[in-house]
């Protein structure tokens, strides 16, 4: 029995910084990052520009994948009782 994780990939066009993109995540991660731009009222694209900005060498999609990732480990943190600084104001 295969017991390996297999995610599509989903392919987006996005602006980023007023340029269209194209940028590849799992449907889980497109999910999140809606979620998150909209809990914190700003579009979409306003939020893939944050990341993008911040972001050190790394590629864009993976730059989302862990923007999204200490996202939610700070919320957690922050239900449990530990503060941690969240990544966007």
């Amino acid at each position: 029995m295969d017991t390996t994780l297999r995610a599509s990939i989903i392919e987006r066009s996005i602006a980023v910084a007023g340029h269209q993109r194209s940028v590849g995540l799992e449907d889980a991660f497109w999910k999140a990052l809606e979620e998150i731009a909209g809990g914190q009222e700003v579009t979409l694209s306003d939020l893939v520009t944050i990341i993008d900005c911040d972001r050190q060498d790394s590629e864009l999609s993976s730059a989302i994948r862990v923007f999204v990732l200490r996202f939610y480990c700070d919320r957690i943190a922050n239900h449990q009782g530990r503060p941690r600084d969240l990544l966007i104001v």
